[in-house]
């Protein structure tokens, strides 16, 4: 194995772990397009589902079956019929989609019984369990259209469904439904996965899609400077559904974006598009920073505040590698407990990505800006001005008329944001005192009068 392999390995596994710590436990709904599967894409997403129960998350899979029915209607000569964004459900449609949930639920189980020696399920044990979790009625009549056999979730058995996966298995539902004298409805996955992750409460809502997530101009195509919103506030997402077209499709930007809406809405945290044709996109969202597709959230997962006592663990694992490197002068454990207030920090979803601390000295109207540092996982978005600006906020509010760093090696980003480099014999005098000749770090000062 490589020394490069190693080098870029430990870190990235490191910056993952956080994430492991954080989803365990946790329940997650994913609904995987029927389109997905007839892709080819089942095997990847079975392994990718089977390595995120592996480190201890809870799965309900839903899966779609809209292109294996139109293709049994097809090749029974019956034409597929839609309305209202659903399948109308004669009884030749309720026969074919019988016999497709029948096979995609072979499918399905066959994927995730397969261990093969060197394959990411190599070792595995994912036991599928499927039932008769969802009970369902009828659409009945829209504006004059009968939908017949098609139908909407009336109950989900959230005991049984909660029973299942405190086992340890993964609960597989078909879009499918049984009202209680025992009549079939054909359900649409997307309000089953929806219906489900409400009624459980579950801490995400995946879609595995044909669309990539939801645009930063929604309204507008594909473009360089167009794309694609990974963090969609709740708000947002609801004036972007208010200005868009009913949906008929899939592919239409609304589609998915209203049950992701609805979930929200309704309790489920967080609510995701992902696209099935990016290879271990659900890896991708789940267990790095920014993730791949659109992520519906109630609130700004990403928090600019002042550090407490419960931070100074994140703060040490943030800098230690500028430490290591002769980045940022050495600070231990107990200095950084005694100073965490005077540290403010950006938190996204658990993890710290940046800080900084502000050392005022009252007595010459200014202040030192120590250990600014930002993750590289998020370097290059503006977290480092982020909390460059609360910094000056901060030292303002003292009445402080301007803020001070020493560095050996960021000269240049300060002087872009209005610093100018001084004589070290500039330093306030309990801070000349402490000034570290031998390392020779620059000293840059800005105005904030």
């Amino acid at each position: 194995m490589s020394a490069v392999f190693n080098f870029t390995f430990v870190p990235w596994f490191r910056s993952v772990a956080p994430y492991i710590h954080m989803h365990r436990g946790k329940t997650f709904v994913v609904g995987v397009a029927g389109e997905a599967i007839a892709a080819g894409k089942l095997h990847t997403i079975a392994q990718d589902l089977a390595l995120i129960q592996s480190m201890g998350v809870k799965v309900v899979l839903v899966h779609g079956f809209r292109p294996q029915v139109n293709e049994q209607l097809r090749a029974k000569g019956h034409t597929a019929r839609y309305s209202h964004g659903m399948r109308i459900t004669d009884e030749v449609s309720l026969d074919c989609a019988q016999e497709a949930a029948g096979q995609l639920r072979y499918e399905i189980e066959a994927a995730f019984s397969q261990g093969l020696p060197n394959t990411p399920m190599a070792g595995s044990t994912v036991r599928v369990i499927s039932g008769n979790f969802i009970t369902a009625r009828p659409v009945g009549i829209l504006d004059g259209v009968d939908f017949q056999h098609s139908g909407l979730v009336r109950k989900v058995d959230v005991g049984g469904i909660t029973r299942t996966l405190e086992h340890g298995a993964m609960v597989l539902l078909s879009p499918f439904g049984f009202s209680p004298t025992g009549e079939a409805f054909n359900l649409t996955m997307e309000e089953v996965a929806t219906s489900v992750a409400i009624a459980l409460q579950a801490d995400k809502l995946v879609f595995l899609t044909e669309i990539p997530g939801i645009r930063i101009k929604p309204m507008e195509p594909e473009a360089e400077d167009n794309p694609i919103d990974l963090e969609l506030p709740l708000a947002a997402a609801e004036r972007i559904l208010a200005q868009l077209p009913s949906p008929q499709q899939p592919t239409d930007t609304a589609f998915y974006l209203q049950h992701c809406v609805k979930a929200c809405k309704a309790g489920v945290e967080r609510s995701h598009i992902l696209p099935f044709a990016v290879d271990g996109s659900l890896l991708l969202e789940i267990y790095v920073h920014d993730g791949i597709g659109t992520m519906v959230i109630d609130e700004k997962l990403e928090e600019l505040r002042e550090a407490s006592a419960d931070d100074v663990g994140g703060i040490l694992q943030l800098i230690e590698p500028f430490e290591n490197d002769g980045t940022l002068v050495k600070r231990s454990r107990t200095e950084i407990e005694r100073d965490v207030a005077n540290y403010t920090i950006i938190e996204h979803d658990g993890v710290i990505f940046a800080c900084a601390a502000l050392y005022p000295y009252p007595e010459a109207r200014t202040g030192e800006m120590a250990a600014l540092t930002v993750s590289p996982q998020s370097q290059g978005q503006g977290d480092g001005e982020k909390v460059l600006k609360r910094v000056e906020q901060r030292a303002r509010g003292m009445g402080l008329e301007s803020i001070f760093v020493l560095t050996t090696r960021t000269m240049h980003w300060f002087l872009k944001r209005g610093f100018v480099q001084v004589d070290p014999d500039w330093l306030p005098e309990a801070r000349k005192r402490k000034y570290n000749w031998d390392r020779r770090s620059q000293v840059l000062v800005k105005k904030l009068v």
